[in-house]
């Protein structure tokens, strides 16, 4: 008999109702902005030398907080540069969200932004139908490549589009994290699809170097509180479970053998820590930075 299970993705109201929840359990957003105020003012000193514009291409831009707080840094390193930021974030409800966030942020007079309602595959695949191949100062592809078919291929083709002085930033989540032991385990009893590849930062090292491109990396401590997940009928344990299997509605679809296994390895020191009685995640992550 087919297994019920089916992956998150495929049902994109339930996948944004669970990040949603990943993200008010998690200290992902913070710890970003932590790097992004700490490491990104490096990681972008020369993208915009002796530039009047700078181009800014976001892929998987999702609602925008995290690329506004990259478009204050290279404000702030570029005063009164026009910046040309074209998004690429296939969820039109992200992007609503996103268009929400850029009506209510002062100081973006000097920033144009386009937004593309497709996947990083569609726009790739349009660009080479209409023969375009515009060049860019800053790429970023923060937390997105699980979702895309072809990593390595999406990786060069975005790197081919790199200015000389340009960076393409790569979030993923780190190989020491969490999500390593999870999915290294029980990844292929998680239904896939064609909606999701699990990788890891150390996964993308190794594609990286055998392309032998070079690259900086930098950890990013996260965490997230799984506590609700033992919680028998909590709404936000369930959307946790979901989002941390990739499955719409893990807890009611998944055989109970693996529901039992899944529970007991995210209460394992692999995968979590227990403190003042509450379970926390290893979501840590890692930033890659290509350069040209």
């Amino acid at each position: 008999m087919a297994s019920p299970m089916r992956n998150l993705m495929a049902n994109p109201t339930k996948y944004v109702q669970s990040f949603r929840v990943f993200l008010a359990n998690s200290t992902e957003h913070q710890s970003m902005r932590n790097f992004m105020e700490r490491q990104l003012p490096d990681v972008i000193a020369s993208i915009g030398n002796g530039k009047s514009a700078i181009n800014i291409l976001s892929i998987g831009g999702g609602a925008g907080e995290i690329d506004l707080l990259i478009l204050s840094k290279v404000q702030a390193r570029y005063p009164g540069v026009t910046i040309n930021n074209e998004v690429v974030e296939p969820s039109g409800d992200q992007v609503s969200k996103y268009k929400e966030h850029v009506a209510k942020t002062s100081n973006l007079g000097n920033v144009n932004f386009t937004w593309h309602e497709e996947t990083a595959h569609e726009y790739e695949s349009r660009m080479k139908a209409e023969k375009k191949s515009k060049k860019w100062d800053f790429i970023h592809m923060i937390q997105v490549l699980y979702y895309v078919k072809d990593i390595p291929a999406t990786v060069q083709y975005f790197h081919s589009l790199l200015e000389a002085q340009a960076k393409l930033l790569i979030i993923l989540v780190s190989g020491t994290s969490g999500w390593e032991t999870l999915w290294k385990k029980y990844g292929s009893s998680f239904p896939l699809d064609d909606h999701c590849t699990y990788i890891s930062a150390a996964d993308m090292k190794k594609m990286l170097d055998s392309a032998g491109m070079k690259y900086q990396q930098y950890e990013i401590p996260s965490q997230m509180d799984i506590t609700s997940c033992f919680i028998e009928g909590d709404k936000d344990g369930e959307l946790l479970l979901d989002f941390l299997t990739e499955t719409c509605d893990f807890n009611k679809n998944a055989p109970p053998e693996l529901k039992h296994q899944v529970l007991e390895e995210l209460k394992k020191p692999g995968c979590s820590e227990e403190r003042d009685g509450k379970v926390f995640f290893n979501n840590n992550l890692s930033a890659i930075i290509v350069e040209p």
